[in-house]
């Protein structure tokens, strides 16, 4: 049975969901979701583990700071690491998506030594995503909605309609039942629902422009910190039309255990769904290395 949990984190009041006993299973969402996007894997790893799946800071439950600059990435993955602290786990497995896979990346190669294993699903590795970026058209076309979510409108353009640009737009009307959309909107239309979302956009967009700004610096970080040593395995929906699958390519460079698993069917909601598979290729993977 899950249980709703708050915990004072790094500054700001971040909410959870729990269950299970064992090695801690911790799981982070992507935009535009929260704790819910993980509802079947928290189901299925509860009988191992004991499952974490936080609202990240400015989603749902959890505080919203109102300061861009409070959605960096350092403050995200201080969250990931006192969070771990607070439940009183040495390790864990972190499993995230999107956004939370961003995190999760950044995470990996920061506090390795508290990682037994890392799970990515449709989230690029950073310096590969700003290679597509910056050389591919078919992904600089696809991340053209980060503009908009960038934006002063983004609020008002995203509410319209009772959040249809989110629900059509980003097709989860098709991965969601209307029930379990209705839980999505009242997520979004919270005070500062969608606020703190977008601010992740902005934040990164904030740290881009400085970096131009600085004379166009950019460091490989994953070659700074070295390689990514813990075992990783990234699972793929190849019909995602936000992060097209050549960000897979090249990822072995940067991962040295590395395990990619495609679903040629699955979109960027692959975790909704198709959950069995998701799930099976999950835990064919923790059986190959080991509770």
């Amino acid at each position: 049975m899950l249980t709703h949990q708050d915990a004072q984190i790094n500054g700001i009041r971040l909410h959870y969901v729990m269950a299970g006993e064992g090695p801690l299973m911790l799981f982070l969402h992507g935009f535009p979701e929260f704790w819910y996007e993980w509802k079947d894997q928290l189901n299925e790893f509860q009988r191992d583990f004991k499952v974490v799946a936080p609202d990240m800071r400015g989603y749902n439950l959890s505080e919203k700071p109102q300061d861009v600059e409070q959605y960096r990435m350092r403050y995200l993955v201080e969250d990931v690491h006192q969070l771990i602290a607070h439940i009183g786990a040495r390790t864990c497995t972190l499993v995230a998506h999107d956004w939370g896979g961003a995190v999760a990346w950044i995470f990996a190669q920061i506090y390795p030594e508290l990682l037994d294993r890392l799970i990515i699903v449709n989230s690029a590795y950073p310096s590969i995503l700003q290679r597509e970026s910056r050389e591919n058209p078919d992904q600089q076309k696809a991340s053209q909605y980060m503009l908009t979510f960038q934006s002063p409108e983004a609020e008002q353009i995203l509410s319209a309609n009772n959040y249809a640009a989110l629900a059509e737009g980003f097709a989860l009307n098709k991965a969601l039942s209307e029930a379990e959309m209705e839980l999505y909107r009242q997520a979004w239309s919270q005070p500062g629902g969608l606020t703190g979302p977008l601010n992740y956009y902005r934040a990164s967009a904030r740290s881009q422009a400085r970096a131009t700004e600085s004379g166009g610096q950019r460091t490989n970080s994953a070659r700074n910190a070295g390689q990514i040593q813990v075992p990783t395995l990234v699972i793929w929906g190849e019909r995602d039309t936000f992060l097209l699958s050549t960000n897979l390519n090249g990822l072995d460079e940067y991962v040295s255990d590395l395990t990619i698993q495609r679903i040629p069917d699955g979109s960027h909601w692959v975790i909704h769904e198709q959950p069995a598979r998701v799930n099976a290729l999950i835990r064919d993977f923790i059986e190959q290395r080991g509770k």
